[in-house]
């Protein structure tokens, strides 16, 4: 019953999290300037009748809360209506677009907590050491740099200076399948997950240092060396055990960022996810598409969250889910 319980509640928070989030990208969408059909009434071969009959065709001559639970109604049963530029229907377009977005983000978060935990904890054992103080100003650069600078400088010097990767697309088009395929596709991925990963281990990096240098001082951690446990039983068993709860809950708040990054190198980098395909949307005001979007990240984020609640109560027994 208790499992059934937080069960229920994680899905009532999350219903309640995706209906506040759907109002206020509604209403924010609402605000902007122009829409859709601002170059047609601009253009005076585009009749203000063509005009009234597109937006009745989409439901846009209604008042703003009629379509807002018009669209609701419609997602509830995974409806995001249809493209105003392309025609096609928006769930279709997301899910062809959102794998090699997931592919990336995931990728990254995985190197991003594997490699941000060697560099911190060591750093930490090294402390004030050469080790320590190269970590750190590492940390700060990377800490410091936009994403968008760092996609810049890579393509300027790997892609176009020493030309050792490609600098736009997901594959060269000369596979269609096989394992060269997806060697192609990891080549072009190559940069943009690079980049990704250097500007997101700076400051969880920071963070693991600060947090070992911490267990280090802790009493745990004197008593267990008076008692001769040292070296990787007292790494194992002591430093790693405190150190996964905090990396973990950071990692779960940080997603967020990591796919709001995505649209960015995405269109730097021409990868046609779902980032991408946002940026488009937003240029051309086409709103079932950016809505489908807000709600489709969202809702990954909210799982990104569950998942890391899921991974500390296995982690930790007296951990327990809110």
């Amino acid at each position: 019953m208790q499992g059934l319980r937080v069960l229920v509640k994680k899905l009532s928070y999350i219903v309640l999290m995706l209906l506040l989030i759907s109002v206020i990208s509604f209403s924010v969408i609402q605000l902007a300037p122009n829409s859709f059909f601002a170059s047609g009434e601009l253009n005076p071969n585009i009749t203000p009748e063509t005009i009234a009959n597109l937006k009745a065709i989409y439901g846009l001559d209604k008042p703003l809360h009629i379509q807002f639970f018009s669209w609701l109604s419609s997602i509830l049963v995974l409806d995001f209506g249809v493209s105003f530029s392309s025609g096609e229907m928006v769930k279709d377009m997301i899910l062809e677009k959102l794998p090699i977005t997931l592919a990336i983000n995931i990728t990254s978060m995985f190197f991003i907590f594997v490699i941000s935990l060697y560099l911190g904890i060591k750093s930490a054992l090294k402390k004030d050491m050469l080790y320590d103080k190269i970590v750190k100003q590492l940390s700060l650069i990377s800490f410091s740099m936009p994403s968008f600078y760092l996609a810049v400088i890579g393509i300027l010097i790997f892609g176009l200076w020493l030309e050792l990767v490609p600098i736009s697309g997901i594959s060269s088009g000369n596979y269609t399948d096989g394992i060269k395929y997806y060697l192609d596709i990891s080549w072009h991925l190559l940069l943009p997950i690079t980049i990704i990963i250097f500007g997101g281990i700076g400051s969880l990096t920071l963070y693991i240092r600060s947090l070992t240098l911490e267990i280090l001082r802790s009493d745990y951690i004197f008593f267990a060396k008076s008692r001769g446990i040292t070296g990787y039983k007292l790494f194992r068993y002591y430093i790693l055990p405190n150190l996964y709860p905090p990396v973990i809950t950071l990692l779960g708040l940080s997603l967020p960022g990591v796919i709001g990054g995505s649209v960015i190198l995405e269109t730097i980098f021409a990868i046609d996810g779902m980032g991408l395909l946002f940026f488009q949307s937003a240029m051309s005001r086409d709103y079932p598409v950016i809505m489908g979007i807000l709600i489709i990240g969202a809702f990954l984020t909210l799982i990104g969250n569950i998942i890391a609640d899921l991974i500390l109560a296995k982690l930790n027994p007296n951990f327990k889910i809110n």
